[in-house]
């Protein structure tokens, strides 16, 4: 009964300092990441000593990281990994070998024996799955260069697990050399061989049956069985949970139940990914890193600067663009999740002593809690370097004879709707967009659509902005159009701004900044399914238009009272 009351204690504590520390930090826009660490923290044995059982909690909150990897497998289709392909094994494995071979020599200029350094090189090469791609989800980037750059360093170093667990076993005196890393390349082979087997011929109608029952927990519990056999099929044969959750969901990617399964495994993986988030906060020990601070400070920053510099290095080998190279290098530049396992199994086998361990976990920890804050810079710096070149590229002056015209910022989506709706009324405009496929295209169309950045006080000189008789702001990228908002009003208060807006709290933000007009997105999507939904029910067309008509009304009243 103790034992039941102080695990309910523990949870209840950790909802509890999640529910508070997430959305505050959220707010702070600091990202969810960095308030769970800063909750686990406070209640680890550091902090308010409130949980002191931190493994306990960490390996149950491991099973985060596999959910998300079996719902990453389950978006990506097969045929789109073999293409990554190149990706994976070659920037994969050259950033684990070069990053690897840079820290054990460093390790042995800091006089740790051979077997030692190169054990804590490979250990700390490894980048954390779960830190890089929450973030990347957070900041709804998987699908973009910097995402699936990342992925594919990611995936390499979960198969990169077997090698490593079998090099500590020979570097501690085990088997030979080629019987052990046969035997555990076989046992490996056949797993992952059995895991696409049931995947592509019995899932699917284990599936079928399951869903003929027509119980919504039965099938959950389905979902929830699989993701957890392939993951402990791995784990048997040597390699990370992870990966064969990731497998699992591979599979799984052009199954009709694709979409059910991803939404039924959704919360828990949320729910334990945070946990995992937490449980590494609770792991900082503060009296080992004030009885160091300096050594192991200055090592965090040391293998940050490395990481950082060769995964940048190789993307840029890779001809992959700076801004792309900069934003993977500082989300991959933390060591993770495996390094505490690795270090754990190499004390175990008397190759590192405890001292040494405990060290290594703090820099491993200091590293991840670091990893928000070095996206964020990464982030600033990638906005300054794009806004820079866009400066140089600005054009000297578009039309200088243009009088009373309209800006358009923003070719995309929105932005040609607009353009073509202007150009079949006759009116003079201009249009503007950083994206050079959308600039070549609208120019090819016929369209007066030029490069440059419309925040930057150059593009709008140019583009006639002193001239102009409005701006129209059609950008899809939230954070910009805010920020040129922002500008404008401040270098040319008379101009009218008319912006689109995604939500009623962006629309808030828009017009704080500056605009005069917001239109919603969201409502205007939500008036004309309502307009359906009242016609096709018979209500008489004159209502309609009145009811729809006042509601647009009231909404946009209320956003100008409260800012204009």
């Amino acid at each position: 009964m103790h034992a039941d009351s102080h695990f309910f204690v523990d949870l209840f504590a950790l909802l509890s300092a999640a529910v508070i520390a997430v959305p505050i930090f959220h707010r702070l826009g600091l990202g969810s990441v960095l308030g769970y660490l800063f909750a686990g923290m406070v209640l680890g044995p550091w902090g308010l000593s409130i949980i002191d059982q931190v493994d306990d909690i960490r390996h149950f909150a491991e099973f985060g990281v596999v959910f998300l990897l079996f719902l990453i497998g389950i978006e990506m289709k097969p045929a789109r990994l073999w293409i990554m392909r190149r990706w994976v094994f070659g920037l994969g494995m050259a950033q684990i070998l070069l990053t690897g071979a840079i820290l054990m020599l460093i390790g042995l200029w800091l006089d740790l024996p051979l077997r030692s350094a190169l054990i804590v090189g490979m250990g700390l090469a490894l980048s954390s799955t779960a830190f890089g791609l929450q973030i990347l989800s957070e900041k709804a980037e998987l699908t973009n260069a910097t995402g699936r750059t990342a992925f594919s360093i990611l995936l390499m170093q979960d198969l990169a697990v077997v090698p490593l667990l079998t090099m500590v076993s020979l570097l501690a005196g085990g088997a030979e050399l080629g019987d052990s890393i046969g035997y555990a390349s076989i046992k490996a082979f056949m797993a992952i061989v059995s895991v696409v087997i049931a995947g592509r011929y019995l899932l699917n109608p284990c599936l079928d049956k399951v869903a003929a029952s027509r119980n919504s927990e039965v099938f959950i519990a389905a979902a929830v069985l699989l993701v957890l056999g392939a993951a402990k099929l791995m784990e048997t044969a040597g390699l990370s949970m992870a990966l064969g959750a990731f497998l699992a969901g591979l599979m799984l990617a052009e199954s009709h139940y694709r979409h059910q399964i991803e939404a039924d495994i959704q919360p828990f993986r949320g729910i334990l990914l945070g946990l995992f988030f937490m449980s590494v906060g609770m792991s900082i020990e503060v009296g080992v890193l004030l009885d160091s601070l300096g050594s192991i400070v200055g090592l965090v920053v040391l293998l940050i600067v490395i990481k950082a510099g060769v995964v940048w290095l190789l993307c840029r080998i890779s001809k992959l663009n700076n801004n792309t190279s900069l934003k993977v290098a500082l989300l991959l530049s933390q060591s993770g999740e495996f390094g505490f396992v690795l270090f754990g199994y190499a004390l175990i086998s008397g190759l590192l002593i405890e001292p040494r361990v405990q060290a290594l976990s703090m820099i491993i920890a200091l590293s991840m809690v670091a990893t928000p804050l070095l996206v964020k810079l990464g982030d600033q710096l990638s906005y300054y370097l794009e806004a820079k070149r866009r400066d140089q590229q600005a054009p000297e002056c578009i039309d200088e004879h243009k009088q009373d015209h309209i800006i358009l910022a923003g070719f995309g989506r929105v932005g040609k709707r607009v353009a073509f709706l202007m150009e079949s009324a006759g009116l003079t405009y201009v249009a503007l967009d950083y994206d050079h496929q959308e600039v070549t295209e609208g120019r090819l169309n016929g369209y007066p659509v030029y490069y440059g950045d419309a925040s930057r006080l150059k593009v709008l000189k140019a583009a006639g902005a002193d001239r102009a008789s409005m701006l129209i702001v059609a950008l899809d990228n939230i954070e910009h159009a805010e920020r040129l908002v922002a500008v404008v009003r401040q270098n040319y208060p008379k101009l009218p701004i008319h912006v689109r807006g995604r939500s009623l709290s962006h629309c808030e933000v828009l017009l704080s900044h500056g605009a005069n007009t917001a239109v919603s997105e969201t409502l205007e999507a939500s008036l004309r399914l309502a307009e359906l939904a009242l016609t096709d029910s018979g209500v008489d067309q004159l209502k309609t238009s009145q009811l729809l008509n006042d509601y647009r009304h009231g909404y946009y009243q209320r956003l100008k009272k409260k800012y204009l």
